[in-house]
């Protein structure tokens, strides 16, 4: 397969130039369906782009995948992978933007282009999208080929490790923060759940922006690392009440936002902490998704719940120039070879660590 410009690569597995090496899903219910093993090479289409895989990120998804897969539609085996970093291994001739070699961050999304909110500009709506990881082959592959729209220059003084971890995490972080929470730099967010990818990227967001920032966790340990990372206030949500605790350290007052992915188990103590008119921002469940509506709350404190996920092509390229300017480097718990897939999914399981667990493609 030869390169946009005449660059040719080798794109072997044993000697079998249609082959690569990829981690994929042959069923569910277990870390047995998860397999690494040869792959059919991707065909490139005109206007996508090849990408020779570098790093991907495990997320919860990858959980959800191996464990049930239940409401999403794929095909098996599939290669899973949300998101991922890597370098261009084949172009178009005509393509500007993007070269062979060049360092790059992906977006996951492949949106149809045509229905209305894709036609407004909020591809992240679009009636159609198909995720990598989920709906088609993803990023825990030795390549991977998307739609060029889906990839995006990696900003310098990153390894691929911490650059993949922006298409999902950070991404959802931005959208939650900035797009739908609205954050200002003088007010106070909580943030559940620090350790996991998505707090931890709200926790480095927040700061460089010069809001304050109050962390939960059940583990005291996590809590000191946050303390590290620059959170203002921490609380033991095993230990402490959460909501006495925000009020303690508001002054009464309660927080601007609250920034919330871990469900039913936090939501009541999430609702009380903000302030009236505040708003809850939550993009994630996994404790339950049936929490107690509290509609009293809601209505006499004026308060707003807001449901996101994943974000935009523009969020993105807003996010990267933001890491560019701030030197934020995503936080890293464990790196694993692309062969140590079901460490790395077991590691993420455990619920033990803290920031992202990563898979080394290449």
């Amino acid at each position: 397969m030869r390169a946009a410009g005449g660059t040719q690569r080798a794109l072997s597995w044993k000697n079998n130039p249609m082959s690569m090496m990829a981690a994929s899903i042959h069923g569910h219910g277990g870390n047995e369906v998860v397999r690494v093993g040869p792959r059919p090479l991707p065909m490139r289409h005109p206007g996508h782009v090849l990408v020779r895989m570098q790093a991907a990120t495990i997320n919860r998804v990858d959980l959800y995948m191996r464990d049930s897969g239940a409401g999403i539609t794929h095909r098996l085996p599939q290669i899973m992978g949300l998101d991922g970093a890597g370098t261009v291994e084949a172009v178009d001739a005509g393509e500007r933007l993007l070269q062979p070699g060049q360092s790059v961050v992906l977006h996951p999304g492949i949106t149809c282009g045509r229905c209305e909110f894709c036609q407004r500009g909020e591809g992240v709506l679009c009636l159609h999208m198909s995720l990598l990881g989920e709906h088609r082959d993803g990023t825990f592959a030795q390549y991977v080929s998307v739609p060029a729209s889906n990839v995006f220059p990696m900003p310098a003084g990153l390894s691929f490790a911490q650059a993949a971890a922006l298409g999902v995490n950070h991404l959802t972080a931005w959208r939650m923060l900035f797009t739908k929470a609205q954050l200002k730099p003088w007010e106070t967010v909580l943030v559940f759940g620090i350790g996991g990818g998505v707090s931890l990227a709200a926790l480095q967001l927040a700061k460089r922006t010069g809001a304050r920032v109050i962390v939960t966790s059940r583990d005291d340990a996590k809590l000191e690392r946050a303390r590290a990372l620059g959170a203002d206030h921490t609380i033991n949500g095993q230990t402490q009440d959460v909501a006495k605790a925000v009020m303690a350290a508001t002054g009464g007052r309660g927080v601007d936002v609250v920034f919330e992915n871990v469900g039913a188990r936090v939501w009541s103590s999430a609702m009380k902490s903000l302030v009236r008119g505040g708003r809850l921002v939550t993009c994630g469940a996994t404790t339950g998704d049936q929490p107690p509506a509290d509609l009293r709350r809601i209505f006499i404190r004026q308060l707003q719940i807001l449901g996101s996920t994943l974000g935009d092509f523009d969020e993105l390229r807003d996010l990267l120039d933001f890491v560019q300017r701030t030197a934020l480097q995503p936080v890293i718990d464990s790196e694993y070879a692309l062969g140590q897939v079901h460490a790395a999914l077991n590691r993420l399981e455990s619920g033990a660590q803290f920031g992202k667990v990563v898979l080394r493609i290449d």
